[in-house]
């Protein structure tokens, strides 16, 4: 498993957020929102087939489940790079 998470994170690395593994079988994914400690976080947990991606604004409790925002399936290359769409597209300052 560790491998195919390595997979998923490097195919999703973007400019702007620091991408990486979170709890087991998660992918973190975060980026400055310019508070101190509280960063914009999404990330990728397992569910159905592939794994759902949730948003938490700056402060957010990130052991609870956040803002579904979108949900990834395929190859782990192929979910890399679906969440690293995800992340370019997401417009963290419209919160």
């Amino acid at each position: 498993m560790s491998s195919e998470l390595d997979r998923i994170v490097a195919g999703a690395q973007s400019p702007g957020w620091g991408v990486g593994e979170g709890a087991p079988g998660e992918v973190l994914a975060t980026r400055d929102s310019g508070q101190i400690g509280m960063p914009h976080v999404v990330i990728a947990r397992r569910g159905g087939r592939g794994m759902n991606v949730s948003r938490y604004q700056p402060g957010d409790d990130i052991s609870i489940e956040g803002e579904l925002i979108g949900a990834i399936s395929g190859n782990p290359r192929d979910m890399g790079r679906q969440l690293r769409s995800i992340l370019e597209d997401l417009d963290v300052d419209e919160a």
